[in-house]
């Protein structure tokens, strides 16, 4: 009696990029618990938008530097307010500063960047080659530190001297690529095709620097959050609400009374933010390396 005969089927890695780039980001353990990090805060940030938690962080009392209890979770500071509503009020604050220069430094940057590269050996790239040098010239934080002083009436200071300075690494990135992509043979046909050169470059070759453009958003959101902290503490971040910068600011007359809550908590939720989206952003960097979608 012939006897049945059972095939057992070797899994197959997912065939679409995008799904070979999810398969690879979730077994790269440290980026899932990255991801996971990264989650919780954006949920806390979430709840303070909706208005859930974190809306009391001013409101003061008569608890001067209570210890973390049932009622105040991290403690009060020197005026009484809760450290924990005010550190994830800061949350919320962040975020916003970190979405809104990702997002307008990274679209300044594919939009220098990808005309440079299309136009290189131009004039135009040309111009764009020496303001970026220019920027890159400047010390950093004296650049950024300078443009929110002069316009420290405006709210958006400081994240317009963010901008004008991290669009520049997103724009010597996408103009590489766009030089490189523009030789390959999808681009030549469309060319043939008599397509118009912004037709060209927005519909055939923008599109496939997606990967790099969503690296370059995640590291600038870091960054811009580790800046806003800083420019913070100098007292030229933050004009409205709380930042962890302003915490830690505070807390530099608590430290020498002996009252560690407010410091502690402010630079341990910036740590532990910053080391969760750099585990995710190196798995992201990883996955979406076109060298390894083959």
């Amino acid at each position: 009696m012939t006897q049945p005969l059972y095939i057992t089927g070797i899994a197959q890695s997912p065939q679409s990029p995008s799904s070979r780039a999810w398969y690879r980001f979730k077994t790269d353990r440290w980026g899932m618990i990255g991801l996971f990090v990264v989650s919780i805060y954006f949920v806390l940030t979430l709840g303070v938008w909706f208005g859930l938690w974190g809306t009391n962080w001013s409101q003061t009392s008569h608890a001067f530097h209570q210890p973390a209890s049932v009622t105040h979770w991290f403690g009060t500071n020197a005026i009484g307010q809760d450290i924990a509503n005010r550190g994830i009020y800061a949350t919320k604050v962040a975020f916003e500063v970190g979405l809104l220069v990702a997002i307008c430094a990274t679209l300044l940057g594919t939009l220098t960047g990808s005309l440079a590269g299309f136009k290189h050996n131009t004039w135009i790239d040309s111009v764009i080659l020496w303001v970026m040098g220019v920027l890159d010239s400047i010390p950093f934080y004296l650049f950024v530190a300078a443009i929110a002083y002069a316009m420290s009436e405006w709210i958006f200071a400081m994240h317009l001297a963010m901008i004008l300075v991290f669009w520049t690494e997103t724009a010597r990135i996408v103009r590489a690529e766009v030089m490189r992509l523009k030789h390959m043979e999808f681009v030549e046909s469309a060319q043939a095709l008599g397509q118009r050169q912004a037709l060209i470059l927005f519909k055939h070759i923008i599109p496939n620097t997606n990967h790099l453009l969503i690296i370059q958003a995640t590291i600038t959101f870091v960054a811009a959050i580790k800046t806003e902290v800083i420019l913070s503490f100098l007292g030229l971040g933050v004009k409205e609400g709380i930042s962890w910068g302003l915490m830690i600011a505070e807390s530099t007359n608590d430290i020498q009374a002996g009252y560690f809550n407010n410091f502690l908590v402010a630079s341990g939720l910036l740590f532990i933010l910053v080391i969760a989206f750099n585990f995710f952003a190196d798995a992201l960097q990883d996955a979406l390396d076109p060298k390894l979608q083959h």
